[in-house]
């Protein structure tokens, strides 16, 4: 059975479940894979031998596949350098030669451009990328001519928003019109809500896909893809060298979430917050999960709306979910039922969607584990004590901030006897703070 589903307590799970490194500290990713999804490492040098050996560290990283992106050379012979790369190549190679129209840094002449990828094709490339606004005339150009080995991805960018579903598809068919062998479709997210129309048609594809969504709301399109189907996903190798805005690093694809490990059936659970990206949660959690095997993942979810978030990610794959700023206090109107405990306190900071009827259920366990890491603090401060009397009984509780989790401080402070004091910077909060610790 899963443990305990929280955001905060992290020490107390931890230690209940036995494990021997603290986060951070990642175990190798679990043998074999559950998924044909590719590991794709941009490659960007600017010279022939810094690729090489970015190569290198991309195949003793775990990748599957290098993008060779060829517009960010600063000088580029097209015959010796394409010859070279694939003659030493140490892993799969995918050229792409992006030119600015399409997001790239490539603004040369354009039949150049394309004679560069089909001498890739020529020299043996395993994969080559060609934009959707030029396809048509690319395989004209190469129509009676036979390349045993090269997979040509027709791709499209959209760097302003994600279509919706039914221009999605009407996107898959037109690629699929060119005569590619796999599709590409990068979109950009403006709400995490945009990623499920990705997923959806992801899901159902015929042909070779690969879907990401850019941006830092379309995080969970690079990992799920691998649950839904997708052909291929991106990790760099450093952080923050990225080709598309919202790469993960290719270290964490592996060993952070686990990837080789995402199937069809994998649970998705997520911490909810605004800003998110600092949280330890995913380290956290994704460690459980591998630590006592448990088929899950645990990924950074950056929402806006929490109630648009819930109603659209609302299949039983997407079981439960941390819940942080500033969604603490509107998550009690988005649960179908709450925990009285959470609702004493006017916040939620655990969403478990019931397996037996789908409805979302929600708790606060930021009092049960601040209160308790407190409890036990002063304790070790005092060697022990009556521990039938909280040794907050008595003490004088500063609370700073009020919001869902200084909500919960706060409450948990009272029902072990302290007197609570609170400060916020805005009175009108204050005010509201002060009225509910009265009724509790």
């Amino acid at each position: 059975s899963l443990p305990t589903f929280a955001s905060s307590s992290s020490s107390n799970f931890f230690l209940s479940n036995g494990l021997s490194q603290p986060p951070g500290m990642f175990t190798a990713p679990s043998a074999g894979r559950k998924n044909a999804t590719l590991i794709c490492v941009p490659i960007m040098g600017e010279s022939v031998d810094k690729m090489k050996i970015d190569v290198e560290k991309a195949k003793a990283g775990g990748a599957d596949v290098v993008e060779i992106r060829l517009d960010s050379l600063s000088t580029f012979d097209p015959y010796q350098d394409l010859t070279t790369l694939i003659q030493h190549h140490a892993l799969p190679l995918l050229f792409t030669y992006r030119p600015k129209w399409e997001g790239g840094m490539y603004d040369g002449d354009e039949n150049k451009r394309l004679d560069a990828l089909r001498l890739a094709m020529e020299l043996g490339a395993d994969f080559i990328d060609v934009e959707l606004q030029v396809a048509h005339g690319f395989f004209d150009s190469i129509r009676g001519k036979t390349f045993n080995k090269t997979k040509v991805i027709v791709s499209s960018h959209n760097y302003q928003l994600t279509p919706s579903i039914e221009d999605l598809g009407n996107l898959v068919a037109r690629i699929q019109a060119t005569g590619a062998d796999i599709v590409k479709i990068a979109t950009t997210a403006t709400d995490i809500t945009d990623v499920a129309r990705m997923f959806q048609i992801m899901a159902h594809s015929q042909v070779p896909f690969i879907g990401l969504v850019m941006g830092d709301r379309g995080l969970i399109s690079r990992i799920l893809c691998a649950k839904f189907g997708g052909y291929l996903t991106f990790g760099t190798l450093e952080s923050g060298v990225v080709s598309a805005p919202g790469q993960p690093t290719l270290k964490d694809l592996l060993y952070l979430y686990n990837l080789k490990q995402v199937a069809p059936d994998t649970k998705v659970y997520g911490i909810i917050g605004k800003p998110v990206g600092h949280s330890k949660s995913p380290i956290l959690f994704n460690e459980v999960f591998k630590s006592v095997g448990y088929h899950g993942v645990y990924v950074f979810l950056l929402v806006d709306d929490l109630a648009n978030f819930l109603r659209t990610y609302s299949s039983a794959d997407f079981v439960g979910f941390s819940v942080t700023i500033p969604h603490k206090e509107a998550a009690i109107e988005c649960c179908d039922e709450v925990d009285p405990v959470a609702k004493s306190i006017g916040a939620v900071n655990c969403i478990i969607r019931r397996a037996t009827d789908g409805k979302l259920i929600g708790y606060n366990t930021d009092y049960v584990g601040s209160i308790s890491a407190i409890e036990d603090g002063l304790r070790g401060k005092h060697n022990g004590g009556n521990t039938n009397i909280s040794p907050l009984a008595g003490k004088l509780f500063v609370v700073i901030g009020a919001g869902g989790a200084g909500k919960a401080l706060a409450y948990g402070a009272k029902e072990k006897g302290a007197r609570v004091v609170i400060a916020n910077r805005t009175y009108g909060k204050l005010h509201d703070f002060v009225f509910f610790l009265l009724n509790v």
